[in-house]
């Protein structure tokens, strides 16, 4: 975040000073306003750009077995641009290298999933996924697995057939 706000500095005085240098160049000919008025512009500029980019920067940036399950993009009043083409300010990814099977159970998964924000902490929740029956559960405290080899303890919720996490745990690698 410190590193974004140095760099939207930066965009603001390199655009103040190219046109610093352009009107002295035209030896005084522009308006007064259009330094602040082009600093402005290059730190909006670069605002969005960010902002916009940040998506494509932390996909690239994860690490091998970690695999974008969803995506959610977002709209709002106060960056109308954004009507025009939503950017993308979170997402979920499973980590398919930490995947667990039991054989006894071969339709049931226990993984990491990893929930990414554009400014919120990174957060990391163990889920175990019933592929056969299409569910999904947390493994909070007081879940374990049973001596049978199921998961004992964890509320699962049914998930809807086109569900992206389940489908994004369930694919065979």
């Amino acid at each position: 975040m410190f590193l974004e706000l140095l760099g939207v500095i930066f965009a603001g005085v390199t655009g103040a000073l190219v046109v610093y240098a352009a009107n002295r160049a035209t030896g005084g000919r522009l308006p007064r306003w259009l330094v602040p008025a082009v600093a402005g512009l290059a730190m909006i500029t670069a605002t969005i750009s960010l902002e916009y980019s940040w998506y494509g920067r932390t996909v690239a940036a994860l690490p091998e077995g970690l695999v974008v399950a969803d995506r959610v993009e977002d709209r709002a009043f106060f960056r109308p641009w954004t009507y025009l083409v939503p950017y993308i300010d979170r997402f979920v990814a499973v980590d398919r290298a930490s995947m667990q099977t039991n054989p006894d159970r071969p339709d049931e998964r226990i993984a990491n999933m990893y929930f990414f924000g554009r400014w919120a902490p990174l957060r990391r929740v163990p889920v175990a996924f019933d592929c056969a029956g299409n569910r999904r559960a947390a493994l909070v405290e007081g879940a374990d697995i049973a001596p049978d080899g199921g998961i004992a303890g964890a509320e699962w919720t049914q998930a809807p057939p086109d569900d992206p996490l389940l489908a994004a745990a369930c694919a065979e690698s």
